[in-house]
């Protein structure tokens, strides 16, 4: 089947979204009739244990042209600079990292090949923690389909636009969006416009989830009504392709006779969405001193301690500045959580100059860091009117558990050696009299 001219989407978080590419094809008052519509057979899609409480479990029903166990055996394939936790090499150091933007593909890549680690914690095995790669892509994935069995992945696209093809249907992502591809679920990645470029979090935990909003009330941050579901959507073809899994940390394929993306009609909460990041409330002081960055956590993937985050995905997007008397950038800190940073777009009020689109940063727990002696000495003294912090998006991994860098990220050329001296300005201030 052709893509539709339009891309359609339906809309809420975590809510059963129905949909059928052609009409009748979704059983009424059942999931599992005895035969389907069309000739179609019933397949259920669970991303979270069959007993999960209600309101955590997740769970779709597929009505497909042919069941996903229509496939040929796996054998194992070469998975390049792609790594999962737990990480084999060097141990962690404490020290602040940063980088420059890794560069483009220059020669033909794929999503799939594209893909490098920088940075890991937990075990996949066990179903905790996080990898955190890079992608890149200058070509279409052809006749080759990607599935990940070891994490749902969070999408941040830094650099081009992409259309990712699901079981479930189409979404089309650009730079300001996210996208997440549940654990398990099939899909292709085509850059659109050009080469594309982001950042890609593996989650091995629980499924990422809106965070409480506490005292703020019953509206704020990310609203349920802004998260875009793809609609059915279908390929049938009898073609020839390959099926490529991770699983286990290791990449595997299997040769099918047809396409994967071949589900005609569906109905359940386990899918692939978007969210478009300028529709995030920000909430922010109208009065005095610069709040916890935990206001600005779009989505969590709840570990089993309250409070302690497996990961949390927070952004800092354009906002009003008016806070009285303060010192308005990020303070210094040493944190107990470890933190992650990537731009996507401007600059980040703490660091001006050194830190660019496509670059990151890793401070890991206990690590101390804040802004940079430039910025403080700015901050300190500058006038104190109501601003609008405009043109930026920047980001954060956070997680409770170490974030270490792979080999790779520790040795690349585009580590800069120098990043402590962003520091070494900081003076002394200190006086004795009032």
């Amino acid at each position: 089947m052709s893509e539709p001219t339009e891309i359609r989407y339906s809309h809420g978080f975590n809510n059963e979204h129905e949909s059928e590419a052609l009409e009748g094809a979704l059983p009424k008052g059942q999931f599992n009739p005895q035969k389907c519509a069309y000739g179609l057979y019933t397949e259920q899609f669970s991303s979270t244990a069959f007993t999960a409480p209600r309101h955590e479990n997740r769970r779709t029903w597929m009505y497909r042209i042919r069941p996903s166990i229509s496939m040929g055996d796996y054998s194992p394939i070469d998975k390049g600079l792609l790594r999962t936790a737990p990480l084999s090499g060097p141990p962690c150091p404490p020290n602040v990292m940063r980088w420059n933007a890794q560069p483009m593909a220059t020669t033909p890549t794929d999503f799939i090949d594209g893909l490098t680690t920088v940075a890991a914690n937990g075990d996949a095995n066990t179903q905790i923690g996080l990898g955190i790669h890079l992608y890149t892509a200058n070509q279409a994935m052809d006749n080759r389909y990607f599935c990940n069995a070891d994490g749902e992945l969070l999408f941040v696209p830094e650099r081009g636009e992409l259309i990712a093809r699901t079981e479930l249907g189409l979404l089309q992502v650009k730079p300001g969006e996210i996208m997440v591809i549940p654990r398990g679920i099939k899909f292709q990645i085509e850059p659109l416009d050009g080469p594309i470029r982001g950042y890609l979090c593996e989650n091995y935990g629980a499924p990422f989830t809106l965070p409480e909003r506490g005292p703020v009330g019953a509206n704020g941050f990310a609203n349920q009504r802004d998260f875009q579901y793809p609609t059915a959507w279908f390929e049938d073809n009898d073609h020839a392709c390959t099926l490529v899994t991770k699983f286990c940390g290791e990449l595997y394929q299997a040769q099918l006779s047809h396409s994967p993306l071949d589900v005609v009609a569906w109905v359940g909460n386990s899918a692939p969405y978007k969210y478009d990041l300028a529709h995030f409330n920000v909430i922010n002081t109208v009065s005095f001193d610069h709040p916890d960055p935990s206001i600005f956590t779009v989505l969590t993937s709840p570990s089993d301690t309250q409070g302690m985050a497996n990961m949390d995905f927070v952004i800092f997007p354009p906002r009003w500045m008016v806070a009285e008397n303060t010192f308005r950038p990020p303070w210094y800190h040493r944190n107990v959580m470890s933190e992650f940073m990537g731009l996507i777009h401007g600059v980040y009020d703490a660091k001006e100059k050194g830190f660019e689109p496509g670059g990151m940063s890793l401070h890991n727990c206990m690590t101390p860091h804040g802004p940079e002696a430039q910025v403080f000495e700015k901050a300190s003294n500058g006038q104190l009117s109501p601003q609008k912090y405009d043109n930026t998006l920047a980001f954060m991994f956070e997680s409770r558990y170490v974030i270490a860098p792979t080999e790779f990220a520790l040795h690349s050329q585009t580590r800069q050696q120098d990043y402590l001296s962003c520091w070494g300005d900081l003076k002394k201030h200190f006086n004795e009299e009032l």
